[in-house]
């Protein structure tokens, strides 16, 4: 790469020719403060003015996240004319932000705020009329609330480069514009997927996720038989909510704070996304033995189920293709179906009288539980859906020393796993999951390696073959709807010759979901932090003793004593689901 020498306070240095200012700075050891900026770079054509600097060849200041270097530049951060604008920038966003910092859920995490004591901000420097509010809670997923929004952008790109689908754009002028769907309509009435990818880049609290703790309040205030299940994403995030590094599996804390608060049982997601493979394991190998009729009915390849964002894009964007979709629960789903049916019965209680309360990386997950056809004892499988971000919330409020916890273990029969359980929560994990069982169904013996390496990493895309057999199985993962729509496009046009794909809606898998931690802007740009939640869960699958679905022994017991085999007539009862058109506007 080329490069360029420029001065900064007064100092050379040779640095990549192409940058931006702010990227350059950074290079170059300085972090000029800005509210755009994100993911390597990501920004929105310097709409916030924060990141103001004074540089040669430029008339007057310039935003640095926007304006591109070049040879013999001379640029000056701390100049008294910088300072004093990058102030006046703050506090002129301040003067048209709702400072009810105290109720604010990115109290601490706001960005603004941070950026405000950088820069020595002034509250109620500048007083007057304020831009007219927009509050959207229509959503059991996301609130809206245009009072903290500064206008960034941040999330309108996101929602572009994470999926393709711009669901949020600048409306309006001048002193009327806002953040929002197409003509400030509600979340509700948009194509959103829910996925909450746009409230993790927000540098306020102008998108979070709608709490359901207060019910969770009131079924414990009311001494309903409560139960937690807890998806395997959220023990190598939830740590970091406490202090700890990027990453560090927290189980058996996770489940010692659970029982602390009030939880009759602990359960883990990782048990259903046992059963998901079975069932779906088992519904792959029947489609893959009927591959040619199916293509003709558009029923092949087949596609994962489990992300709740990706279906409802599907259902958004690809309606004439919802055949190719797995007709099984997602495990979340699967878990509260069987635990308000098969565990409901081993009780000898109403399933009326169970709650049961979801711990997910996931915001759209609180959409998921109230979709069709997800009330198999005829009361919804999942009662409340909590973000790993509320869970941490919950364990702070009650005082519990987090770090302090000894490690407990989940209860059984619902909290045995295994590692292909386990995996579920980075992209590639379901399909892997599957190629464990699959290919011991198949050959009849265990796959020379449980890790299917070809099928991991961050990238959007990746695809594998494998010989079973002599049979050739060609696979597809994809990650962030972006890439989604690239491999759906295909398959519409007749170009796929995948045999099964695994989409997740969120870029990396779960571990990056929109519940999870909110990260700072360094960490953001510092750190691949899905790369290294994802190492986490894969160092906790090679250490466990069991690694494939089909082995669960609480699985096995499930199946011999209710649903006799996978897919069966009962299985498909409680356990799978359909899938409806819904409108693109």
């Amino acid at each position: 790469m080329s490069k360029v020498n420029i001065k900064i306070e007064g100092i050379p240095y040779e640095v990549d020719a192409g940058l931006t200012i702010l990227e350059a700075c950074k290079q170059c050891g300085y972090d000029i403060p800005t509210l755009c900026t994100f993911n390597h770079g990501e920004c929105n054509q310097g709409s916030c003015r924060v990141c103001l600097v004074e540089a040669t060849g430029a008339r007057g200041l310039v935003a640095s996240c926007v304006y591109p270097i070049n040879e013999g530049m001379e640029i000056t951060i701390s100049s008294p004319k910088a300072v004093a604008a990058r102030r006046a920038s703050v506090e002129l966003i301040l003067s048209n932000h709702n400072r009810n910092c105290q109720e604010c859920d990115k109290n601490e995490y706001c960005e603004l705020l941070d950026v405000a004591r950088r820069v020595g901000a002034r509250d109620n420097k500048f007083d007057g009329a304020k831009s007219p509010v927009t509050v959207d809670q229509l959503t059991p997923t996301i609130v809206r609330d245009t009072s903290k929004c500064v206008l960034c952008g941040r999330c309108v790109e996101r929602c572009k480069s994470a999926h393709g689908i711009g669901v949020l754009g600048f409306e309006n002028r001048g002193f009327n514009a806002m953040v929002a769907p197409a003509e400030n309509r509600p979340f509700i009435k948009s194509p959103c997927i829910m996925c909450g990818q746009c409230i993790n880049v927000c540098p306020t609290g102008a998108l979070m996720e709608k709490s359901e703790i207060a019910k969770v309040d009131e079924a414990m205030a009311a001494g309903k038989y409560v139960i937690a299940q807890t998806a395997p994403a959220v023990r190598a995030a939830l740590g970091e909510s406490f202090g700890m590094p990027v990453g560090t599996p927290v189980t058996g804390k996770m489940v010692a704070a659970l029982r602390r608060l009030g939880y009759k049982k602990v359960f883990d997601t990782d048990f259903a996304a046992d059963l998901t493979i079975m069932e779906e394991g088992t519904e792959f190998l029947s489609r893959f033995k009927n591959k040619e009729a199916l293509k003709k009915e558009g029923k092949y390849p087949l596609i994962t189920s489990c992300s709740p964002a990706w279906i409802k894009f599907c259902e958004h964007n690809f309606p004439e293709q919802l055949g190719h979709l797995s007709s099984c629960k997602s495990p979340q789903q699967m878990f509260g179906a069987v635990c308000k049916t098969y565990y409901a019965e081993k009780l000898g209680m109403d399933p009326k009288d169970i709650v049961v309360v979801s711990i997910m990386p996931c915001t759209a997950k609180k959409f998921e539980k109230g979709r069709p056809n997800q009330a198999a004892a005829g009361v919804p499988d999942i009662d409340y859906a909590l973000t790993t971000r509320e869970l941490a919330k919950l364990i702070k409020r009650a005082g519990i020393l987090f770090n302090d916890l000894e490690p407990s273990t989940f209860d059984a029969p619902l909290g045995i796993f295994t590692g292909a359980g386990l995996i579920f929560g980075v992209t590639g994990g379901v399909m892997e999951a599957a190629l464990r069982t699959v290919y011991e169904i198949v050959v009849g013996k265990e796959a020379p390696s449980l890790d299917f390496v070809d099928v991991r990493g961050t990238q959007g895309i990746k695809e594998a073959s494998y010989d079973l057999n002599g049979v050739k199985v060609k696979v597809a993962v994809a990650s962030g709807l972006a890439n989604a729509r690239k491999i759906m496009d295909d398959i519409k046009a007749g170009k796929s010759d995948y045999d099964f794909i695994e989409i997740m809606s969120c870029p990396g898998g779960c571990v990056n979901g929109g519940g999870q931690p909110i990260k700072t802007a360094y960490e953001r740009n510092n750190f691949d932090i899905k790369a290294i939640r994802a190492a986490s869960i894969y160092a906790q699958d090679k250490n466990l003793e069991m690694r494939k679905s089909h082995v669960n022994p609480a699985v096995q017991t499930l199946y011999k004593e209710y649903f006799g085999e996978p897919n069966s007539h009962k299985a498909h009862e409680i356990l799978h689901t359909k899938y409806v058109k819904r409108d693109l506007h």
